[in-house]
């Protein structure tokens, strides 16, 4: 058993089958020999026969297969490495983010910094696995995907996913799931039978969980070109490692905690990236209960968080795209920031090959928007400086904002940027690192809101480490145009700067 996890407390989830904790951590039961999440409804083991891993890799790792009852990779993902800020969890995003399969190990420990013998030691020490086991696991997950949701050869599934082999393939179905390819595939439970080229996927959350809500602030901030929102579902345009894709997000049919995501990549080896951007975009992985323990108890925000439980703080699928749209929407309103960026869009984005609907561009990328002509985008030349000193930043390394960037160190490497301040900083840290506790200063939204509930900045310190939630419960009260669920009390005010 991983050492951080306490068995007792660990049990007595899976005893009351407590769906909170899926994603938390896999149960392992040494009389099956299978791994299963928190809320499998299965009968529960004995507390002797059980052993807890905090990832399907350590669980894998020690022997246990997957339970083909629970699916204990279908769930959301553990909100522990969105929270720290440590180097097991900076990794954990990176892996998520499809590095190994990108640059190997040496890449993934040149990205944050350590040796890979430091960086083994960390994940092995806490998780009781390294990098490549924590990437297999995740290779095995998008190939369960690709087989029960497309039609394609196995063979091509096996590339699709990242593995170097149709053995190694065959060889780890065979030792995670029980069964070959071709079983799963015969024992897949169907998809909606989308349009030809696209994937259809269902996102889980943890409860509760307002996807209409996050759509529609998602929605309200679509780019012309790059976004698009029809009331229902919100699409756009995700530049990906191996070329763009689309797409296409609506609330889960069935009205769960999901949402169904329609995908259209470039190259599915992308897939397992595609997904783990749209969950960050989507905040999927948030522990919602913790949150609301902490800010519902406050005087101040308890009825907000009684109104709204569960509220999501929507996110960017890349973070160096939102602060080039921060740097866009200093000053202006949320209508202005969409008029700017979709200039900037046409000016230095990637056409798409064919246009998908009303999506042509893939944002434009550091390095284009370095050299790019802005001057008739209509940027002030302080602010069309500001936007060529960023980009040249995030090429040159100097601004670091991947997914496993430290994100005290690009704060104050933002900061360092000229016409970059807090405020800009701190959004880049809330809607593009998603850092979920971040404050944001001089937030003039922010403040009418504090105001009619009668509070002051000081009081965020109460709401540490959720201060980011608390940012998105008083943007409800000043522009409640943004949330589907009514907020209380409301006032009137500009909305907020949120790029």
């Amino acid at each position: 058993m991983t050492a951080s996890l306490d068995h007792d407390r660990c049990y007595r989830a899976v005893a009351s089958r407590d769906v909170r904790f899926d994603g938390w951590f896999v149960t392992g039961v040494h009389t099956t020999g299978i791994y299963c999440r928190p809320s499998c409804p299965a009968r529960t083991p004995l507390a002797r026969n059980v052993s807890f891993f905090a990832t399907a890799a350590g669980a894998q790792a020690a022997g246990f297969r997957a339970c083909r009852r629970c699916r204990p990779d279908a769930v959301p993902g553990s909100p522990e490495w969105d929270v720290r800020a440590d180097v097991v969890a900076r990794a954990m995003r990176l892996i998520a983010d499809g590095e190994v399969e990108r640059s190997g190990v040496p890449g993934l420990a040149a990205r944050l910094g350590y040796s890979e013998r430091q960086l083994h030691r960390h994940l092995v020490g806490e998780l009781g696995v390294g990098a490549l086991s924590l990437a297999r696991a995740q290779r095995a997950h998008t190939a369960r995907l690709l087989v029960e949701t497309t039609d394609l050869p196995i063979a091509d599934v096996a590339f699709a996913a990242g593995f170097a082999s149709i053995r190694q393939f065959n060889d780890t179905v065979r030792e995670i799931y029980a069964t070959t390819p071709s079983g799963l595939r015969g024992a897949r439970r169907g998809t909606d039978g989308g349009p030809p080229g696209w994937l259809t996927l269902r996102l889980a959350a943890r409860p509760p969980f307002a996807a209409d809500e996050v759509l529609l602030f998602l929605g309200l901030h679509a780019v012309p070109g790059l976004e698009e929102w029809d009331g229902t579902t919100f699409s756009r345009v995700l530049d990906l490692p191996h070329g763009p894709a689309v797409v296409r997000l609506s609330p889960a049919p069935d009205g769960g905690s999901a949402v169904t995501a329609r995908l259209h990549l470039t190259a599915l080896r992308d897939l397992g990236t595609a997904v783990s951007r749209c969950r960050r975009m989507l905040d999927l992985d948030a522990d919602p209960a913790a949150v609301d323990d902490v800010l519902g108890v406050d005087p101040a925000l308890a009825p907000l968080v009684a109104a709204a439980p569960g509220r999501r703080v929507p996110a960017s699928p890349d973070a160096a795209e939102l602060a080039v749209r921060a740097v866009l929407g200093q000053q202006v309103s949320v209508a202005g920031a969409r008029t700017l960026t979709a200039r900037v869009l046409t000016a230095a984005g990637t056409p798409l090959p064919e246009p998908v609907g009303a999506l042509t561009h893939a944002f434009p990328r550091p390095e284009a928007l370095a050299d790019a002509d802005l001057s008739a985008v209509g940027l002030t030349g302080t602010r069309r400086s500001t936007v060529h000193t960023l980009a040249a930043a995030l090429v040159d390394g100097s601004v670091p904002l991947d997914p496993g960037a430290d994100r005290a160190e690009a704060r104050r490497a933002l900061l360092a940027v000229p016409g970059v301040g807090p405020w800009t900083a701190a959004l880049v840290g809330l809607r593009g690192l998603a850092d979920p506790d971040v404050w944001l200063p001089g937030d003039l939204a922010v403040r009418r809101a504090l105001a009619a509930l009668g509070g002051c900045d000081a009081d965020a310190d109460r709401w540490r480490p959720w201060r980011s939630y608390a940012v998105l419960h008083l943007w409800s009260v000043a522009a409640p145009s943004l949330f589907t669920r009514p907020p209380a009390p409301r006032t009137r005010g500009p909305l907020p700067r949120s790029a």
